[in-house]
């Protein structure tokens, strides 16, 4: 009888042993191809957010505007190994110094972002800590916690309504991340800006003049807050401090010039 109890016992071991090992050998992101139905899902979303963007706000497409911000894009994303491909860029004409990422990799720009800003160093770090937040893939992090993922996955899906679909594009366009993903996506745009021999000490002032700015929108809440700006403007000035990089010039005077005029021209 113990015999035939330690037999039992054994082979109830040496088949859970076996089921064990057959399931660590499938690949279950493959198998139920969860990861390429969450692309999917966040492309599907992005696509749709866009579109109710469109529908209410007006869309630069003047090349001397698009062509040396593009061109902007194109070189952080060079210099630090992104696919360029994957980044959809877009200008709204809006005077609200703000600029947001949306899932399926759609970064948002506002003229106002533009006219305010004083030089590319300032343009191109806000770029990318917005380019950060994608990568970081902080969009959906962020929606999931605070939409939920079924309402989301319902909105890819056609089954929620125009309302909530502005909400959402509202939620991303006005408000900011939690400080522990901010300071993720800070940081990841000083580490860009090396790489690019952009000035990231300017980003820095960018963020300090913002935090001095009352008239900042909820956007920037991150930093408009005093001294929450300095300190975080204190922040990557220290990360820069000791790195060895040649601080260079992308666009030119001439180009930079063009640029800020042309955006003059069309502001509200």
């Amino acid at each position: 009888m113990i015999q035939r109890t330690l037999l039992q016992g054994l082979v109830l071991i040496l088949s859970f042993v076996a089921v064990w090992f057959a399931l660590s050998q499938v690949d279950f992101v493959k198998f139920f191809n969860i990861e390429q139905t969450s692309a999917n899902t966040e492309e599907k979303l992005g696509d749709l957010l866009w579109e109710a963007i469109q529908k209410t706000e007006t869309i630069i497409h003047d090349k001397e505007i698009v062509k040396p911000i593009d061109s902007l894009v194109s070189h952080l994303t060079e210099k630090n190994g992104i696919d360029r491909e994957s980044i959809k860029l877009h200008i709204v004409q809006k005077d609200e110094i703000n600029a947001f990422a949306m899932p399926g990799n759609h970064l948002v720009l506002y003229t106002g972002l533009i006219a305010d800003c004083e030089n590319e160093s300032e343009l191109a770090g806000v770029i990318g800590h917005e380019i950060a937040h994608i990568e970081k893939n902080h969009v959906m992090k962020k929606l999931v916690k605070e939409v939920g993922l079924s309402v989301l996955i319902s909105m890819a899906t056609g089954g929620r309504s125009s309302q909530t679909v502005q909400q959402t594009v509202k939620l991303l366009s006005s408000s900011a991340y939690d400080r522990r993903l901010e300071t993720e996506a800070d940081m990841t745009s000083v580490d860009y800006l090396v790489k690019a021999n952009l000035d990231a000490n300017e980003f820095a002032n960018f963020m300090f003049k913002m935090g001095m700015n009352n008239d900042a929108p909820d956007a920037f809440y991150y930093v408009n807050t005093h001294p929450d700006s300095e300190e975080r403007a204190k922040a990557i000035i220290e990360d820069t401090k000791d790195r060895k990089y040649v601080k260079k010039l992308f666009l030119s005077a001439n180009q930079w010039k063009s640029l800020k005029e042309n955006v003059s021209k069309i502001k509200n």
